[in-house]
């Protein structure tokens, strides 16, 4: 972890009511429940993105909300990470997964884009891949108990349902330690702590 750059924490999701409570996302939902524990409000317009900042256990942070659309994503953090010369160590990045069960979740650095488009821009808009990524599972059709016959698109597309937004809740409180580990430079046990979260 690099000390002399802020910290950037990224939420990845489409801007507009109409996605408001989807799966795809939840990257959206948890920094807005992050930025509030910690009375940042996300209610600045920086780089094509929403976004609020604060300082956690003496680190700089910044939330942010691209609001360009997910597969445009890699433009906000580029901006954000050139601008404060921000190390991609430094750099966690929230997102849904649907090659994990719903709830389960990850964190992990570096690795491929898994099919996910704000991923995929923002590895091709730094030039680099081993930045962090929060993975929040939501499930696949065909698998989970998830319908088959629900195509994938509008799977992720569609609303959590009412089980599925307890288990949000439910994850809430250890995504928030997690971060603060991560955030203090204990990412081992951030990693141990998120990842046992099946």
């Amino acid at each position: 972890m690099s000390n002399n750059s802020p910290y950037l924490i990224v939420g990845l999701g489409n801007p507009g009511l109409k996605y408001e409570n989807t799966r795809h996302n939840i990257g959206f939902m948890l920094v807005d429940y992050l930025a509030a524990e910690y009375g940042a409000g996300i209610d600045q317009i920086k780089f094509s993105a929403s976004t609020g900042s604060v300082r956690i256990n003496g680190q700089s942070v910044h939330f942010i909300k691209p609001e360009t659309f997910m597969n445009l994503s890699g433009k906000s953090v580029v901006g954000f990470a050139d601008f404060y010369r921000c190390e991609p160590e430094n750099i966690l990045v929230i997102h849904d997964d649907i090659d994990m069960s719903p709830g389960r979740l990850k964190l992990t650095a570096g690795g491929g884009a898994g099919g996910h488009n704000g991923i995929k821009s923002i590895m091709n808009s730094i030039g680099k891949k081993d930045f962090y990524r929060l993975k929040f599972g939501v499930g696949r059709p065909g698998k989970d108990g998830v319908h088959p016959d629900f195509p994938v698109d509008k799977y992720v597309l569609s609303n959590f349902t009412e089980d599925e937004y307890k288990i949000v809740e439910e994850r809430k409180k250890v995504i928030k330690n997690g971060v603060e580990l991560f955030l203090d430079g204990q990412v081992s046990k951030a990693v141990g702590l998120i990842n046992s979260v099946k």
